[in-house]
């Protein structure tokens, strides 16, 4: 199974060739963040630092974690310091398709998580401010990805459940492996259920089968002890010599033995069960 991080190492890697998209997808890498752009992934830090120098932007490579916090063990952000400014007035509504693509990458790679589990796949945006999760939400809304909102410890969070969802979000910003694997996933849990159905539908009929060949032997039996079996009428007789010979046999194959349709064959061993019962009574 294909990993989160092979998604986002993905996208990473996706090199826009229009200069407005370079701007949406860095405006996306800052969105719902005040200060200098902070990240634990070395990919985007790359990714922030290459679209900002295509730009023409004055960037500092990213700072590395101090000495003394390494030691201790923690989580080390690296900070990538950007000039906001220089990247001028962005609205979601007068953007074009391809800037609005772009932009939604750059928030999936800062500000998201991405999850494949046994449980069924997971997306979801942590936002510190209340205004830039609606605004994210909002912008999903207006592509047709419906999204949910939730708060957890004062962070603001925007999640996508839904297969379909995820899959629209995830081709909407390039992720191609990703898809592929929510539909391996499905199509394997498809095909999963439709072999339960199937097996749950041949056990059931090997359980009526068996049944009813037991109710069709005990009856012949019967038959037999009260010295009616032999005043049958020969298709009855011919009828209780195959089951006999053939006890397991289902019907299809009792009706193939005796040269008759499944109809015909059915209804002489319901006639024998009939005539057994009266015995029996």
């Amino acid at each position: 199974m294909i990993l989160a991080g092979e998604v986002k190492g993905e996208l990473a890697r996706i090199q826009p060739a229009r200069a407005c998209d370079r701007r949406a997808e860095l405006i996306g890498l800052l969105h719902g963040s005040n200060g200098p752009l902070r990240t634990l992934d070395h990919a985007i830090a790359r990714t922030a630092v290459h679209l900002a120098s295509t730009l023409g932007m004055s960037v500092s490579p990213p700072s590395a974690p101090m000495p003394d916090r390494v030691r201790r063990g923690g989580r080390h952000h690296l900070s990538v310091e950007l000039d906001r400014s220089a990247l001028g007035a962005w609205s979601w509504d007068a953007a074009p398709a391809c800037d609005r693509r772009a932009f939604l990458r750059g928030v999936l790679l800062t500000s998201g998580s991405i999850s494949f589990g046994a449980s069924g796949p997971h997306v979801e945006f942590v936002l510190a401010d209340v205004a830039d999760a609606s605004a994210l939400a909002s912008a999903l809304e207006s592509l047709d990805v419906r999204a949910m909102r939730s708060e957890r410890r004062g962070r603001h969070v925007v999640y996508l459940k839904g297969q379909e969802e995820i899959a629209a979000l995830l081709r909407l910003v390039g992720a191609n492996r990703g898809v592929l694997e929510l539909e391996t996933v499905r199509v394997g849990r498809d095909v999963r259920a439709r072999l339960n159905r199937l097996l749950n539908a041949e056990e059931a009929n090997l359980g009526r089968t068996v049944r009813a060949a037991d109710r069709q032997l005990s009856a012949i039996t019967r038959l037999e002890a009260e010295g009616s079996l032999s005043r049958l009428a020969p298709v009855l007789r011919d009828t209780a010599a195959i089951r006999r010979r053939m006890p397991d046999a289902d019907l299809d194959t009792i009706s193939a033995a005796l040269g008759v349709s499944r109809s015909a064959a059915n209804h002489r061993l319901r006639r024998l069960v009939e005539l057994g019962a009266d015995k029996e009574d």
